[in-house]
């Protein structure tokens, strides 16, 4: 049994047979003393959002000053360029404090994350953009608030700007100054601040969404769980080699990464463990289908269908399904093919076994899969490349056509 299903039997298993069908949320318990703060108020995360950029966004949004905002930071890409030209004041000195990392940040442990995400980026970016990315579309607001913003219909280019984040963040120079992360985080946080203060005025979101604000912290560690938590699970799972340093390492990446998203440091779990037993909160049994959900999981998965090499779609449905669980594959409506679900479920071991040095023998199916995992994540991309070419604006408006 898998790491997510052997879990799953107090936590996932609960959601879908009772929970996640009636879609209720436990009120929050997680302890602030497993945080890298170690100490907090206790207030639920789901009422707390980010101040002082929402404020800022919001005057940019009413002020008129997006495409001039989106203008002026196109150019700024790496993380030591300086900060650009024509920025509101307040905007100015907000990136002044907010893209630099925190004081708490370990360089050391930064540059070994680095190393670990380069040796291990297939595994990466295959779990973050296809267990992950289909994950969200079975987390109900994630889904609903993707969907009813402007991103939500044209989801090749959402799906590629928000891989740009994992993308940026596992990248060897992620944090030094010719790395991307800072700026892609920043960027990410300005639209989320934005879509903050328009979403709540679609009255097609208003009509199916369970919250008055969008995207509070809550909803951004769930996220992180969704990709981060799930990926550390899975390389466990498969067995892939870390060590105890390595597994810290790529856990202070995703530190850094959720204070970089406004994330309050009492809510940033300080050990594998604590972000484990906070999944189990606020992650694993919230999830449940929306139609908003299986339309963007079609969507995902028609991106993935034009990896190159005649993959079939049965063979992809079987892959998610591995992935996740037959319930999400349930949910999702994806059709079963037997065949593909034995060659994933037989091959897959080997392939990891082999890529790993656990044995001396290379499977069939070995450049197939190999194929398969480097395919997903140039489907995410375009061309396989980052911020550069896939630059994160500002939205000035909700999904249009509606």
């Amino acid at each position: 049994m898998s790491d997510i299903s052997r879990r799953g039997v107090l936590s996932l298993g609960a959601a879908l047979g009772l929970v996640g069908a009636t879609n209720a949320e436990a009120a929050w318990s997680w302890s602030p003393r497993g945080s890298v703060a170690g100490a907090g108020t206790g207030t639920d995360p789901q009422w707390v959002w980010d101040d002082t950029i929402d404020k800022i966004m919001a005057a940019v949004t009413d002020n008129g000053q997006v495409a001039a905002v989106n203008a002026a930071i196109r150019p700024w890409v790496n993380n030591g360029d300086p900060l650009p030209a024509g920025l509101p004041t307040d905007l100015t000195a907000f990136l002044q404090q907010s893209a630099r990392l925190p004081v708490w940040a370990d360089k050391n442990k930064l540059k070994l994350a680095q190393d670990f995400n380069r040796r291990n980026d297939n595994y990466l970016f295959f779990l973050y953009g296809l267990g992950g990315g289909i994950m969200s579309t079975v987390i109900p607001r994630e889904a609903r608030s993707v969907y009813w913003s402007k991103g939500g219909a044209n989801m090749q280019d959402r799906a590629a700007k928000t891989f740009t984040f994992g993308y940026d963040l596992a990248d060897p120079n992620a944090f030094d100054p010719d790395g991307q992360f800072l700026v892609t985080a920043n960027k990410t946080r300005m639209v989320h601040a934005t879509v903050r203060h328009i979403l709540p005025k679609s009255p097609y979101w208003k009509a199916v969404a369970t919250e008055t604000i969008p995207i509070s912290n809550a909803d951004i560690l769930v996220t992180f769980h969704s990709t981060g938590t799930y990926a550390y699970s899975k390389l466990k799972e498969w067995k892939i080699k870390m060590t105890t340093a390595e597994e810290d390492a790529f856990l202070h990446s995703w530190q850094v990464a959720l204070s970089q998203l406004g994330v309050r440091e009492e809510y940033i779990p300080a050990s594998w463990a604590a972000a484990r037993a906070q999944a189990d909160q606020v992650l694993w049994p919230i999830l449940t289908p929306t139609d908003e959900g299986r339309d963007l999981a079609g969507v995902l998965l028609g991106l993935v269908g034009q990896v190159d090499g005649g993959l079939t779609r049965g063979f992809i449905n079987e892959f998610v399904r591995y992935l996740l669980n037959d319930d999400i594959g349930d949910w999702l409506h994806m059709p079963r093919d037997r065949p593909m679900e034995l060659l994933v479920k037989n091959g897959w071991p080997l392939y990891v076994a082999a890529r790993e040095g656990l044995t001396p023998f290379i499977p069939d199916t070995f450049h197939l899969f190999d194929q398969f995992i480097r395919g997903v994540a140039m489907s995410f991309l375009n061309n396989g490349t980052s911020d550069s070419t896939t630059p994160i604006e500002i939205p000035d408006m909700n999904r249009p056509g509606v």
